[in-house]
């Protein structure tokens, strides 16, 4: 973590990531829903309400049969209506990974993560891969049984959600951050699930430190398996944003090859992230627009491209559009949590931050 600069620097990285991941998921949230709000229904609803270039929250829709198939959350996550951030679990799990550190330190183990998520988590807010483990964890499977047994979920984007603070608490240490993000993932997923994680954590961190998003991607590359199908799907959008290809057309190549792998897959969706930070470029507002009109898990692509745009501009630099209705807190399902300020997250984020062994 040499150099990223000054403690005030850190600080202000810190606190960006955490307004990056909580903006990118409420931009996000209204259209997650991938196989109802492709790329070009995403457009066209933009196109209506005369919303693009997208540089805001998602307006309110102008079409009754949009609002219809809108999340029923949305009148809490549009531009106007936001008072505060929605609750998520692409927000929860940021959260709970703080809470985990600040109890276990990065000697964690993965049964102290789900014994946290027994402890802290409501069941019936965890989804696909998370309450397929929740269910093997209270039935008293242990890991690696808790994310195998039962669970056709293990390589969906679950764990990448996850592996945001892992990522902040490491900055400039990439594989670090890596291997304390496959620690926690091994809980639920396997293969290109965990892959996800790793990579996720290892971006983020690499974010504080690398010239440039490319640098940064580059960096997290080399954190997973150079054959895996995450590998080859990442590598395959750097190499066609290389060309100069149209954002659009990017992603219709990239869709075509990964077709059959579902919404909620970490490769489709780790290459719509890819796209959208190749393309933004570092612009904060551009990077969370294209990664959420890009299409299939919109929220937790948004969170995602968020906390890296977030961490290379810092909080300060977030345009205030994105950070003014935030309001500074954050509504939580984990117990404890609810309606804890983002700041104070950030500091608690800070207080972590160990220098590599």
């Amino acid at each position: 973590m040499s150099n990223q600069g000054t403690a005030a620097d850190l600080a202000d990285r810190i606190h960006g990531g955490w307004l990056g991941r909580i903006a990118g998921n409420m931009l996000g949230k209204p259209v997650e829903q991938g196989e109802v709000w492709t790329r070009e229904r995403i457009d066209r609803y933009l196109r209506q309400a005369a919303a693009l270039p997208l540089t805001d929250y998602l307006p309110e829709p102008a079409d009754a049969a949009d609002g219809a198939v809108l999340r029923p959350e949305w009148r809490q996550c549009v531009r106007g209506r936001i008072h505060g951030s929605c609750r998520d679990d692409d927000v929860d799990y940021a959260i709970l990974g703080v809470d985990l550190l600040e109890t276990h330190g990065f000697d964690f183990s993965t049964e102290q993560v789900g014994d946290l998520w027994l402890l802290r988590l409501p069941y019936l807010q965890t989804f696909t891969a998370e309450r397929a483990a929740y269910r093997n964890l209270a039935n008293g499977l242990k890991p690696p049984l808790t994310a195998t047994y039962d669970n056709p979920y293990q390589e969906w984007i679950g764990a990448l959600i996850r592996a945001d603070v892992y990522g902040w608490t490491c900055p400039g240490d990439p594989p670090r951050a890596a291997s304390l993000a496959r620690r926690d993932a091994v809980l639920s997923h396997t293969g290109n699930g965990v892959y996800g994680a790793m990579f996720a954590a290892a971006l983020i961190s690499a974010a504080f430190t690398a010239p440039g998003v490319r640098e940064a991607l580059d960096t997290a590359l080399a954190v997973i398996p150079a054959s895996s199908r995450l590998a080859r799907t990442v590598r395959r959008v750097v190499s066609l944003h290389e060309t100069r290809l149209p954002w659009e057309e990017t992603l219709a190549t990239v869709s075509a090859e990964t077709a059959g792998l579902g919404w909620i897959h970490t490769v489709p969706n780790a290459a719509v992230l890819t796209a959208g930070l190749l393309y933004g470029d570092g612009d904060f507002t551009r990077t969370i627009a294209l990664t959420v009109r890009g299409g299939l898990d919109t929220d937790s692509n948004g969170a995602t491209a968020g906390s890296v745009a977030g961490v290379i501009t810092g909080a300060a630099a977030i345009p205030a559009q994105w950070k003014d209705p935030l309001e500074d807190t954050v509504r939580s399902a984990v117990f404890g949590f609810d309606g804890v300020r983002i700041s104070a997250l950030a500091e608690r984020t800070l207080r972590l931050v160990s220098p590599a062994p």
